[in-house]
């Protein structure tokens, strides 16, 4: 059996055998997601691991792990890497009892469909914790600043997490 193809790349035809889903740990939304998820029988096991944390630094080092607080990620377990409307259906494509949906998203009208939702989705999210904001447990500014509760203030550049990039 082979899973949905990630987006962006060729049409790998690597068997899926686990998936981890990185999930903003600090969002009510994707908590909540995540509880639904683990609920639902799979027919492909899932796991969770929240994005950006230690744990998801270790597992995926070539990772933009900013970008995963920003838009859902899932990995596969042979590397496959899914971001955004790929990502949720992949996701849907694990439950049983929603694999028929997520091949009926996989396709160009389904997809439109989809991609409503992932950005009806995240507009919710966005109003609920914006950038700038102080929400309890992350504060999170656009310039790569954030505070957290315990590690203080470390700074991620955009596009430079892992320490890709050169300052001066």
């Amino acid at each position: 059996m082979t899973g949905p193809t990630a987006t962006g790349s060729t049409a790998d035809r690597t068997p899926v055998r686990r998936l981890t889903v990185l999930y903003d740990a600090d969002c009510s939304l994707c908590a909540y997601v995540r509880d639904w998820l683990v609920r639902q029988p799979q027919l492909v096991p899932l796991e969770m691991v929240p994005a950006g944390s230690e744990e998801a630094r270790r597992r995926y080092p070539g990772l933009d792990h900013r970008a995963t607080l920003e838009e859902i990620t899932v990995v596969g377990d042979a590397g496959q890497v899914y971001r955004d409307t790929a990502a949720w259906i992949v996701t849907l494509w694990v439950l049983r009892e929603h694999r028929p949906l997520a091949h009926r998203l996989s396709t160009p009208s389904g997809a439109r469909l989809a991609r409503g939702a992932v950005l009806a989705a995240a507009k919710w999210r966005g109003a609920q914790r914006p950038v700038g904001r102080w929400d309890g447990t992350v504060y999170r500014r656009a310039d790569g600043w954030s505070y957290e509760a315990g590690r203080g203030w470390p700074h991620t550049a955009p596009g430079c997490d892992g320490g890709g990039c050169v300052t001066g």
